[in-house]
């Protein structure tokens, strides 16, 4: 058995918070100062992990190995599961040209650009980033907007800053699944208190949005579908995330933005051509002209239907039971963990959610897109295989993180860190969402900082008397602010447009952005950490 110890370096819990923060640390340098490649930082930062694990806090080699494999057994079960799936789902559409369908499907709503700019960068965004996550939305955002004939600059920008209220609940809840096993906490619980954050920040994005596109003159004609798209975002991301399923809160979501924005007359008006003229400066692609049969705009919205009917029978009592007897739970090998409390740290056993994970059931709406796209079974195997490919970097990259967040957690690296940091006391719940900030400004991903910021968040908050679930949530919800600054999201925008080593422009028009909705987001749990929205937590 092995005891974790709060204080193993000179019984000093200063210090011993410094050599337990040296794996993050070692991270976040390499990543932004070195500007070293997402997975080797992960891979160097696990071996500082290990090393201050044996070394410092004298965890047995053996159970130091078993901690970092069950981290990346993590990673890849049932996370990863979720998003290789999610973006097979993606490139079958892709292969049978039906995403041009959508994209051209998109493009007649409205000819109005601050009107596009919602329905592709906000509304199709979010649907991206339930689907897959990790950057999938900016790259194919960017791209629409420029075939619409948006500047790359400005397309680049729109698609960044959009890339924020869904993130939480992207990859079908893949940062809430994580934060919620990497705490400890009900997944229900977490997803409950960021469903009722992050809708905030839904109801201010869509009117930066049309003001990034056509400044004070696109709030002043365009502030009602704007308002219009946010508010019925916000009302249904907090529904399904606290009523129905974390995994459908932004699918959901950005079916009732979208069809807000159809609902309201003021989003169908022709725009005036002073207005496309501002605006769209760019080329305008002369395939959004072709005309495409209905039969083949029904089959291009399939996918993304077929995954909402899967999850919507997945959550009937009946089916949700049927699927939970699926799964199992076992003692992880070589792993005897009591924390200093001495109750038994959650890692000695392991559950595997065979049938009811995300990643299974976007698996079955795949299937079932392969048979509507008419895909026959050898080339949605092939094109599943490429997607694993394609994503292999970003698989070494999530399984290294999460084996070095499983290694500091179970070690009690997190728990020195979180008790120090206590100290902050009641100031800890204006830190929090910094802390997620920061920690997807450096990773690019809310699920990597989650895995490695949310336990220290929850031993942080027992300590100075406030919320677990909600500093937990407030990890997440900060750290969605971070994604439009992170290096890896600036690249994969410039690199979609053509704007290759214009990272830092863009950085520099989207920093005060990031930076002010962040402030907006500390003071939503400073206040809800008190009585002043304090009746907002469940």
């Amino acid at each position: 058995m092995y005891v974790q110890e709060l204080e193993p370096v000179a019984d000093s819990l200063a210090l011993s918070a410094l050599v337990a923060a040296l794996p993050l640390l070692t991270v976040l340098v390499l990543l932004g100062g070195a500007r070293m490649k997402a997975h080797l930082a992960g891979l160097i930062g696990l071996l500082a992990a290990v090393l201050v694990a044996w070394l410092a806090y004298g965890m047995p080699l053996g159970q130091t190995a078993s901690s970092a494999a069950q981290g990346a057994v993590f990673g890849l079960f049932p996370i990863l599961w979720i998003v290789v799936n999610a973006l097979w789902v993606y490139r079958m559409t892709v292969r049978t040209r039906h995403f041009d369908v959508l994209r051209r499907s998109f493009g007649r709503l409205s000819d109005d650009p601050r009107v596009q700019a919602l329905v592709v960068a906000f509304c199709f965004g979010a649907l991206l980033e339930a689907l897959a996550g990790f950057g999938a939305p900016v790259a194919i955002c960017s791209v629409m907007l420029v075939a619409l004939g948006f500047d790359p600059v400005r397309a680049a920008v729109v698609a960044l800053v959009a890339n924020t209220a869904p993130v939480a609940f992207g990859a079908m809840g893949t940062p809430v699944v994580t934060l919620a096993q990497v705490t400890g906490l009900p997944l229900d619980d977490v997803a409950s208190v960021v469903g009722r954050q992050t809708p905030l920040l839904a109801l201010v994005v869509p009117l930066v949005l049309v003001g990034l596109v056509d400044g004070r003159r696109g709030l002043r004609e365009t502030w009602v579908p704007a308002l219009a798209c946010g508010a019925a975002f916000a009302v249904a991301q907090f529904a399904a995330s606290n009523f129905l399923s974390a995994q459908l809160a932004d699918i959901v979501a950005a079916l009732a933005g979208a069809a807000a924005l159809v609902a309201v007359p003021a989003a169908r008006r022709p725009a005036a051509e002073p207005v496309r003229a501002a605006v769209l400066t760019g080329v305008r692609s002369e395939e959004l002209d072709e005309e495409d049969p209905r039969r083949e705009v029904v089959r291009a919205y399939a996918p993304y239907a077929l995954i909402v009917l899967v999850f919507s029978v997945a959550q009937i009592p009946v089916v949700k039971d049927l699927l939970d007897r699926a799964t199992r739970r076992y003692d992880w090998p070589f792993l005897d963990v009591v924390g200093a409390d001495g109750a038994p740290a959650g890692g000695n056993v392991f559950t595997w959610p065979v049938l009811s994970t995300g990643g299974t059931l976007v698996l079955i709406a795949g299937l079932g897109t392969a048979a509507v796209l008419g895909v026959r079974a050898g080339t949605a195997a092939r094109e599943w295989l490429a997607t694993v490919r394609e994503l292999r970097f970003a698989i070494l990259t999530v399984t290294s993180v999460l084996a070095l967040a499983y290694v500091m957690n179970l070690s009690g690296q997190a728990a020195t860190i979180g008790h120090f940091v206590a100290a902050a006391g009641a100031g800890l719940a204006f830190l929090s969402p910094v802390l997620g900030w920061f920690g997807v400004a450096v990773s690019g991903s809310d699920t990597s900082a989650n895995a490695l910021f949310g336990a220290l968040q929850v031993t942080a908050a027992k300590e100075s008397g406030l919320s677990p679930v909600l500093l937990a949530a407030a990890n997440s919800s900060g750290g969605v602010l971070g994604k439009m600054i992170s290096p890896q999201n600036l690249t994969i925008a410039c690199a979609a447009v053509g704007l290759a080593g214009r990272e830092g422009d863009l950085l520099r028009k989207v920093l005060p952005w990031s930076a002010l909705l962040l402030l907006v987001m500390c003071l939503i749990v400073v206040a809800q950490s008190s009585p002043v929205l304090g009746w907002m937590l469940p």
